[in-house]
Parts: structure tokens; sequence; C-alpha cells
């Protein structure tokens, strides 16, 4: 048992290590295609919005945060920064446009709402049978995909309000020169 125990101590540790990598990466092509380090900082802060909805499903599912939960977890990190891509992305073209700020997030919040809920309900809808482990084997991806329901449900929600009021708040704090 106490050999398990380790081993799993161990495979958390590299798992953390690498989703931190990879933030730490993907913040950093974001910064380099956006042309701006506030704008994936933006997008980055809704990461830790799906962690309450994992936490919550796992919670209620009796389902142990394990490594395939945790591989869950980067998966869902994923579908978020594609949607927060989406929204800040929109925004800005329209900002370039020379619409005004509030509009332009307003516009874009609409415009991407359709996209953003498209992707994540395929996503959700497409992982319940898994989440429920059905068939043979069924329990054994179970809580990956518990993982990817759960915090992709919540991070939706809380993502389509937390980015556009980020990005205003951001915004009318330290403005842009490139947008006047």
């Amino acid at each position: 048992m106490a050999g398990q125990i380790a081993q799993q101590r161990e495979t958390f540790t590299g798992l953390i290590f690498a989703t931190i990598l990879a933030m730490m990466l993907v913040y950093m092509v974001m910064a380099a295609q956006f042309k701006s380090l506030v704008d994936p900082f933006i997008i980055m802060f809704s990461i830790p919005m799906g962690l309450p909805g994992v936490l919550l499903i796992l919670f209620l599912t009796g389902t142990t945060l394990s490594t395939t939960s945790f591989m869950g977890i980067i998966m869902m990190l994923g579908i978020v920064v594609s949607n927060g891509v989406l929204l800040v992305d929109y925004t800005n073209v329209l900002r370039r446009r020379g619409m005004a700020l509030r509009e332009a997030v307003v516009l874009a919040s609409r415009t991407r709402l359709r996209p953003i809920l498209m992707t994540s309900l395929a996503t959700v809808f497409g992982l319940l049978p898994m989440a429920l482990g059905l068939g043979v084997g069924g329990e054994t991806n179970a809580p990956l995909a518990r993982s990817v329901v759960g915090g992709l449900s919540v991070s939706t929600i809380l993502t389509l309000f937390l980015i556009p009021t980020l990005y205003v708040i951001l915004e009318e704090k330290f403005p842009r020169k490139v947008f006047s």
C-alpha cells in the first residue's frame, strides 16, 4: 500500500508540474499571438473557474481525485482557454474596427455565445455516457469524463460573465492606445 501511495504522489507531482508548464507555454504563445500581456492574463484568469465544478461533481459521484480525473481537469482547461480566446479575440477585432469598449464587449459576447455553448455542450453531452460509466470497463475512464463534464459546465457559465467583465475592468484601468 505504501508503494502505491508513493507512486501516486509522484504521479500527481508530475501532473501538477506538467500542468503549470503547459499553462506557462500557453500564456507565452497567446502573448506572442495577441501582442499583449493583458489579453492572455484575462483568458488565463478563467482557468480556475472550472475547479469548483470538478470538485462538486467528484464529490457528488463519490469519485476520488485520481490520475485519470486529473487528466480530465487538464483537458477541461484547454477547452476553457479556447472559449476565452474566442471572446477576447473577437472583442479586439471589434475594437480595432472602431467600436467603443462596452459595445464591443457586449456584441462579442452575444456573437460568440453560440460557438462557446456549442463547444461546451457537445463536449459535455459527448462525455456523458463515459461519465456514467456505461459499458464494459466504463468505470475506468469515468473520472476523466466526470472532471470534464463538471468543470466545463460550471466554467462555461462563469467564463461568459467573467471574461467580458474582467476585459472591461482592465481596459478602463489600463487603456491601450492601439484601439484609440
